[in-house]
């Protein structure tokens, strides 16, 4: 058997620190050389492309940015215990086969550490049979030919590794559907118990009409439960869940006082603050379609469905589509796996050996009226190839025409997360201050581009649609408060609904 199979192998340990063999890169940018050069930029659409974003690509060789944190350290980490993971997997099998097999997709993930670790060029994916091979491919060969792992655009970059990490599976026999993720991505949720717990005995009962409240002390509690919602489905477990529930209208009356003081004090790190605009728009739809492009498994996503199941409960959608990935993808991702385990651990699991009886029921009871959403169709869950490429989503309407076309049909487009905040704007240097509309280009400025909300904790370097002078008073007082999660963004684009894609009969 190979020195693969050896338990004390190195590819079995998670590296502590990676050395780089960095090459003849070009050199460190200084803040003072990029202020110069800010005058030209952003790039005129015609010279934006992914090797070239609006404005500077962040690149893995920038020794200032998260960029060189990431692709330096943190990815060759996180694949080491991922190899780690397939030996435990490995550790448990009996069958020949399928033990050389996965031996097999170790020496496929062994190479991409060698890869990682000394900064080789980027080459084509192998065709693995996925829909997804020949978009890779054009991209790489267009715009990357020749460039490596830390000189090309870190948002590539960094999606590259995971497509070849796919490819260690996908070209096997046996473990094609392999998941090195799903073990962390279940544990989240399973070490959740108490915010579990207090969300389900807060929304296992159906929201019911209120007849001793007039009209407009519904639409204000309404428009209270929404904002408390989506600073949970913002912040996950480190919001204060103090939910609006079985309030008087007196108690409304109070709250139109005390209120703005309560929701401030969870508001005050959301530094680009749309929150209110969005309330105010949701507010106007009346059974309509919403729809989640999905960021973590596990608690997030959890929380992703309270906040949808109160959209159908009130009224505002009859369905919402939520879209994850058809692959393992950044860690924690959600994927179909992801998402079956979490409803039928909600109806069936036993993660919680201390809760009390009321609690189980409770989330059971979620888990019932989820799992029947989806038989109606009132949700679905949906896992388009693109959402797994290295394109950024100002390339969502030329290369996925029928995704956009789709996504323009919903009422709202919600992205989580700082994933889909990063292919939102393209991942690159902008202005603090860029408004979020320009930064998202064709997905606001597209013939029937939909109304789009990121909901973004923010964990990397672009940051938009702030205030003037916020982001260089925190430069100052804090310096790493751009990969901190303690800042946050909730922001709306109004795009251009109404209009017909260009391409639409």
């Amino acid at each position: 058997m190979s020195e693969m199979t050896d338990k004390s192998h190195p590819s079995a340990k998670a590296p502590q620190k990676t050395m780089l063999n960095l090459g003849n890169l070009p050199p460190k940018l200084k803040p003072e050389a990029m202020k110069a050069a800010a005058s030209s930029y952003p790039r005129t659409p015609s010279r934006v492309n992914p090797n070239q974003p609006p404005w500077p690509a962040y690149r893995g060789y920038h020794e200032y940015s998260f960029a060189h944190a990431t692709m330096g350290v943190r990815l060759p980490t996180i694949l080491g215990k991922a190899i780690d993971d397939v030996w435990k997997t490995l550790n448990q099998e009996s069958e020949e086969d399928r033990i050389v097999d996965l031996v097999n997709c170790i020496h496929r993930m062994e190479d991409l550490m060698a890869d990682l670790q000394n900064n080789a060029k980027l080459r084509p994916i192998v065709d693995d049979g996925a829909g997804d091979v020949a978009l890779w491919n054009k991209e790489i060969a267009k715009f990357f030919r020749g460039k490596d792992f830390m000189n090309a655009p870190w948002l590539f970059a960094e999606a590259y590794k995971y497509r070849r990490l796919r490819e260690s599976f996908s070209l096997s026999k046996y473990w094609v559907d392999y998941d090195v993720f799903f073990r962390q991505k279940c544990d989240t949720f399973s070490r959740s118990n108490q915010a579990v717990f207090e969300l389900s005995t807060r929304f296992s009962e159906p929201a019911v009409n209120e007849p001793n409240l007039s009209e407009e002390a519904r639409l204000e509690k309404k428009k209270l439960l929404f904002l408390e919602l989506t600073q949970v489905c913002l912040w996950g477990n480190s919001t204060d869940l103090s939910l609006l529930i079985d309030m008087t209208e007196e108690d409304i009356k109070k709250l139109q006082s005390t209120g703005g003081d309560h929701l401030a004090a969870t508001e005050k790190n959301i530094l680009g603050n749309d929150l209110h605009k969005l309330a105010d728009y949701v507010l106007t739809i009346k059974d309509g379609r919403v729809d989640f492009v999905l960021d973590n498994a596990g608690f997030e996503l959890y929380c992703d469905l309270v906040y949808a199941d109160w959209l159908i409960q009130s009224g505002t959608c009859k369905q919402v589509i939520f879209h994850g990935k058809k692959i393992p993808w950044f860690v924690s991702d959600v994927t179909k796996k992801d998402w079956d385990w979490l409803l039928n651990s909600c109806v069936y699991g036993q993660l919680f050996g201390e809760a009390k009886d009321e609690e189980m029921d409770s989330l059971r009871t979620l888990g019932h009226r989820w799992k029947q959403y989806e038989k109606e169709g009132k949700w679905r869950y949906e896992a388009h190839p693109f959402w797994c490429t290295g394109y950024t989503f100002w390339d969502l309407h030329s290369e996925a025409p029928d995704l956009f076309q789709y996504l323009s049909e919903s009422d709202l487009v919600i992205f989580k997360g700082d994933l889909n905040h990063r292919k939102l704007t393209y991942d690159c240097h902008a202005p603090l201050d860029t408004p979020f509309n320009q930064a998202i280009g064709p997905l606001a400025s597209e013939s029937g581009a939909p109304y789009v909300c990121s909901l973004r904790t923010i964990k990397s370097d672009v940051v938009v649609g702030i205030p003037s002078g916020v982001g260089e008073k925190l430069d100052e007082e804090e310096p790493g408060w751009k990969i901190s999660g303690k800042y946050a963004v909730v922001l709306l684009s109004e795009g251009q609904p109404g209009t017909k894609p260009q391409w639409s009969s």
